[in-house]
């Protein structure tokens, strides 16, 4: 009689359990964002790709990483990597407007990956992208700072998040980008 209640409540438990799964009622390719030059960057474009989303910021500590997201999309694009750097002044350290934000990109970093118009990625007036990113990942997908890096897999789902101390080029993250091209 015990054997048979342990089962029960067993089963029970495995039908009810909460999952810690991502609901993902949207993929990253049901998205669109508006680039630096006011095109739409339609993420439908970027199926079957793996995307690397990189919140950026012209004065903080951490821009000179446009260098090496800019060698990471050198070295990665022809294996179907995207990078897209989110220009955002939701921790105040980007410029004005969008000219200005292109303008210092290519002058001082040669960048020529997608870059989006300057773009709120946390709190209620954060981009779609950006909360979906925390429904279905949780609170590691909202950017702790400029240069937060999140790894979007070929099946258009959240992989892993990076902090902003992760350069672009590190062994940790070039890993895991291989590991998913």
């Amino acid at each position: 009689m015990k054997k048979l209640l342990l089962v029960s409540f067993i089963i029970i438990m495995f039908f009810f359990k909460n999952s810690t799964m991502a609901n993902y009622e949207k993929i990253f390719y049901d998205f669109n964002i508006e680039s630096i030059t006011g095109e739409t960057i339609d993420f439908n474009d970027y199926k079957n790709k793996v995307i690397l989303i990189v919140n950026t910021a012209s004065y903080c500590g951490f821009t000179k990483q446009y260098e090496e997201l800019q060698l990471l999309w050198d070295n990665y694009k022809s294996k179907g990597l995207i990078v897209l750097g989110v220009p955002s002044n939701s921790f105040n350290q980007e410029k004005k407007n969008d000219s200005d934000v292109k303008k210092f990109c290519e002058v001082n970093f040669n960048i020529n990956f997608p870059l989006s118009t300057i773009t709120e990625v946390k709190g209620d007036n954060a981009h779609d992208l950006f909360k979906w990113a925390k429904n279905n990942h949780g609170a590691s997908a909202i950017p702790k700072w400029n240069f937060y890096k999140i790894l979007i897999n070929k099946e258009g789902k959240i992989e892993e998040t990076f902090s902003s101390f992760t350069k672009p080029m590190s062994k940790k993250l070039i890993n895991k980008i291989e590991k998913i091209l």
